[in-house]
């Protein structure tokens, strides 16, 4: 079980309570819920979106898919899907496709699904595909204070 460092240092630094969790290897953050025995709406997924201004992280439940139209309108910029290559060079100290939703502690903007505050529970990537971080949606909320909030996602 790992927890990326700049993740774990953040979370310490802003006095967040989180357990890791366990899981077997997966690819996906759906599968990652469907290992763990999580309701997909209550695990968020980051999504790296690259713009003309630099790099924007969505993030949305792990059973929708970014309306990267809702996102451009938002955003005001014409935008895509970060390339694999750019995802590790933001994320370098994560495995390729375990991204923790918290830009915050990557100096990434942030733009978070509605669908996801206010839960009681969420849970994400800790960094690798084999562990989670789970903690209150209280402190999700807290986490998420600096993101634009809006719906972004729509169910797959």
């Amino acid at each position: 079980m790992t927890i990326s460092k700049k993740l774990r240092n953040y979370l310490d630094r802003e006095g967040i309570r989180y357990d890791a969790v366990a899981h077997p290897r997966t690819a996906t953050a759906s599968e990652s819920a469907q290992a763990a025995h999580i309701p997909g709406d209550h695990m968020a997924k980051a999504v790296v979106i690259h713009h003309e201004a630099g790099y924007a992280l969505a993030v949305v439940p792990s059973c929708n898919r970014v309306d990267l139209t809702a996102l451009q309108d938002l955003l005001d910029r014409r935008l895509g899907l970060a390339s694999e290559a750019e995802t590790c060079a933001l994320f370098e100290d994560c495995d390729v496709g375990a991204a923790p939703p918290i830009g915050a502690a990557y100096g990434v903007q942030t733009v978070i699904d509605n669908s996801l505050m206010g839960q009681d529970d969420i849970w994400f990537e800790a960094g690798d595909h084999k562990t989670l971080v789970h903690l209150s949606g209280a402190d999700f909320d807290r986490l998420m204070r600096g993101a634009t909030h809006e719906t972004i996602s729509y169910h797959a």
